[in-house]
């Protein structure tokens, strides 16, 4: 039987879901991978560095107050240390002008020899190749399904399921705010009237402007290309144009025409783009609705495969985290 001590860098809704996660599967874990595990340390810009090397159970952890820990340190290299630290879970926000300071956070942990499973998609998008062959080279593994489609196997296919399938090209909807923007446009709805539902319900931030403009889209179309091509790509250099532009009227004729608009993102190995376009019914990115997400593939073994996530939330990203958990430390 193989013990972890996990530690969690941020916990907002996703960390906090995995906890649940962890906690609900935990027999499961234990009888058919063989792994067991511990929370040992959690770290927040409001706490601190806080360690418990034996171990908090999760309905101490998700308390409030919060128990007291054993050790509290005073920088990451120190907590990874005291709380003997196997797996890293890094849930802290989205820089995505340079992937900091998460890129450091993960590389101190691959270099303290823990695993590290982020839903980041900035490491990914500006350190793919220098923190996936530093975590080679400590014999460590670098994972990140949640950071694109959350728990949808998306990397890990290519990773584990597709050998010598080489990708050409991929298009999807990879933002759910947008697309529940533009249903509830189509709907009546005016586009501030919209954006506040997305807000109500937890999907769009106080400020929509990621989303809207198309760069949260961006990110995930260069974390995408940079980890399933090889092919390194920022996100300031994805041809990009947000929903702001389409008026109410556009949205709804383009509807009632039979066209509906999305937010397409498409990438190839020469060029990367963000952009509203209408699409045809027959295709099957007009056709995902509320704040579900879909990506269809291309490949030169298989000329399509599509994937399509219905209505996720933070279970969903836990779900690819604790995914991710159990192939970076099972045999």
């Amino acid at each position: 039987m193989k013990h972890h001590n996990l530690c969690l860098l941020g916990f907002g809704n996703v960390n906090r879901a995995l906890v649940r996660l962890l906690d609900a599967k935990k027999d499961e874990l234990r009888t058919r991978y063989g792994i067991e595990w511990r929370i040992a340390g959690l770290a927040t810009r409001r706490i601190g560095w806080w360690a418990w090397p034996n171990g908090i159970t999760p309905d101490r952890l998700l308390a409030e107050p919060r128990p007291e820990p054993l050790f509290s340190v005073n920088d990451m290299r120190e907590w990874l240390a005291a709380a003997r630290a196997s797996v890293l879970f890094e849930a802290t926000s989205l820089n995505p002008q340079t992937g900091q300071p998460a890129i450091d956070y993960i590389r101190t942990a691959l270099d303290s020899g823990a695993h590290v499973v982020t839903a980041n998609k900035g490491p990914v998008v500006h350190a793919y190749r220098e923190l996936r062959d530093f975590a080679a080279m400590r014999g460590k593994r670098f994972m990140f399904e949640s950071t694109v489609m959350d728990g949808a196997p998306i990397f890990s296919l290519f990773r584990e399921t597709l050998p010598a399938a080489n990708l050409l090209r991929f298009r999807g909807i990879l933002n759910s705010t947008t697309n529940f923007i533009i249903g509830e446009i189509e709907s009546g709805s005016t586009f501030d009237e919209a954006v506040k539902k997305a807000q109500a319900i937890g999907i769009a931030e106080t400020d929509p402007s990621a989303d809207v403009d198309g760069w949260d889209a961006s990110v995930k179309v260069a974390a995408l290309r940079t980890a399933l091509m090889d092919a390194p790509l920022k996100p300031q250099k994805v041809q990009r144009e947000g929903i702001r532009g389409l008026t109410p009227e556009a949205i709804r004729a383009a509807r009632a025409e039979g066209k509906p608009f999305k937010l397409v993102c498409r990438a190839d190995r020469t060029s990367a783009s963000v952009r509203p376009e209408q699409l045809p019914l027959a295709d099957p990115l007009a056709n995902v609705s509320g704040t579900s997400s879909i990506v269809h593939f291309e490949t030169d073994t298989l000329t399509g495969l599509t994937i399509t996530e219905h209505n996720p939330g933070p279970e969903t990203t836990a779900y690819g985290m604790l995914a991710d958990f159990v192939n970076a430390v099972k045999e």
